[in-house]
């Protein structure tokens, strides 16, 4: 009887459960009113990936666990695929959550939230371009990983790891046609010491197109792990704050709330279709449909070609699929408690994995240029909230107490600590009106940054 314990503690199965299961412990430690709940996976997994990586490198050809390591080097230490696998799952139970409530979104407030979230979101865009201008050293990916790190944006996060890796693909494999100056950046990125210049290289090998994809993926999660803690601060500081800032009472606002909830009684009862348990058929159906969607490209002249990825595509088939509630024998319309299960779990996988594979190089980050991405995520967050309750409550006129919810954008942290500040559960109903337009506004805006000149 035998057992290896290197090969056991560097297996990415082992990985993803210890990530998963000390991330749930921590996310239930409370910091005042807040704590992380599933977002703790992330910040474990950045740790556990941290570690380990650390170890694996340390182990050479005489050392009995050296191929279990070299693996691990390799794929990254979790492989891309139950990346995939994850997020596709996630995003569809999303979907066919927020899907539930879109009809009556519409009829009640129309136009608003839609412009809202994609408002919010564009804003946020603007004040991350606009203060990366300022630092000449300025990185791509570091960017859309900050504005999705700033915006709490766990699907965002993934549209923003997928495009990154087929923008880097783009342009290493493009890169004798390229320009001088597009051609720097690139090499920059592989080389920070300027030891490769033009001059000097006048073609990637296929190790350095693959290396220039690993950092770009890595880019986006250094940038998003460092500013999501920042932006979960700042989005808890705000909704309690703005009601004094800007003299919203809070009493009075959640007496005539209850006037609009009575209006919107009056909607519940349309396109009522029947629920069902879980009909696996139907949600494999809008995940099939969702990555087809998603696959497809469409071009955008100077900005390069546009797609919605794996998030846009299963995120807007789900939203749509459950709208329309059945079609035939598929019922998409299925409960709700076993969609917020798979949700997450899938969601508790997906942060871990994120944590795994760009541990070693957040750590590495913190040390250098962590702080201009920390002060980067303040700007953006505080920027997108400021909007947000400036258009939603003097523009839009709505109640604060949804709106508290609204302007958490895709926070679900932000959610609890509205809905603390409120004191009932109201804001949520702001947050799941948001979210969808929210969330597709930061994966369109995420695709975009990518695209911009730095």
């Amino acid at each position: 009887m035998s057992f290896d314990s290197i090969s056991w503690i560097l297996n990415p199965f082992i990985l993803m459960f210890i990530a998963v299961f000390l991330g749930m412990l921590f996310g239930q430690i409370k910091f005042g009113k807040f704590r992380f709940g599933v977002s703790g996976t992330l910040f474990l997994g950045l740790i556990v990936g941290w570690l380990v990586v650390d170890y694996a490198k340390q182990l050479n050809t005489e050392n009995y666990g050296y191929k279990a390591a070299k693996s691990l080097i390799e794929t990254n230490v979790i492989s891309q695929d139950f990346f995939n696998i994850f997020l596709i799952l996630f995003i569809a139970s999303v979907g066919l959550l927020a899907a539930k409530d879109m009809g009556v979104v519409f009829k009640k407030y129309g136009w608003k939230f839609i412009v809202l979230g994609f408002l919010m979101t564009l804003s946020g865009a603007i004040a991350t371009y606009g203060v990366t201008l300022l630092s000449s050293s300025s990185n791509p990916y570091e960017v859309s990983g900050v504005y999705t790190g700033a915006l709490t944006s766990s699907p965002g996060l993934a549209a923003a790891i997928e495009t990154a890796n087929s923008h880097a693909s783009d342009w290493a494999n493009q890169y004798e046609t390229l320009n001088s100056q597009k051609k720097t950046e690139l090499l920059k990125l592989l080389d920070p010491s300027g030891n490769l210049t033009t001059e000097n290289t006048a073609s990637l090998t296929d190790d350095q197109k693959q290396e220039l994809i690993k950092i770009a993926e890595a880019g986006i999660g250094i940038g998003h792990a460092v500013a999501y803690p920042f932006g979960v601060m700042i989005v808890i500081i705000a909704v309690n704050l703005f009601p004094r800032l800007f003299n919203i009472d809070i009493n009075n606002e959640k007496k005539l709330f209850i006037k609009e909830i009575e209006e919107l009684q009056k909607y519940s009862n349309e396109n009522v279709i029947q629920e069902v348990e879980f009909d696996l058929t139907a949600f494999i159906i809008v995940c099939l449909t969702g990555f087809t969607l998603g696959s497809i490209k469409v071009s955008l002249g100077p900005l390069g070609n546009f797609s919605l990825g794996i998030t846009g595509g299963v995120l807007i088939a789900s939203l749509l699929l459950g709208y329309i509630g059945k079609i035939g024998f598929l019922n998409f319309r299925m409960n709700n408690k076993l969609l917020a299960i798979i949700r997450q779990l899938s969601l508790a996988f997906f942060l871990a994995i994120v944590g795994l594979r760009y541990g070693s190089e957040v750590f590495s980050a913190l040390t250098g240029s962590g702080a201009i991405l920390a002060i980067v995520s303040i700007v953006v967050k505080t920027t997108a909230m400021l909007t947000g309750l400036i258009v939603g409550k003097y523009i839009f006129k709505i109640n604060w107490v949804m709106l508290s919810g609204a302007i958490c954008g895709t926070s679900t942290p932000g959610l609890g600590a509205a809905i603390d500040a409120v004191g009932s559960d109201d804001p949520a109903k702001g947050y799941g009106a948001i979210y969808p337009f929210a969330l597709l506004g930061i994966v369109i805006f995420t695709i975009i940054l990518h695209n911009m000149p730095f």
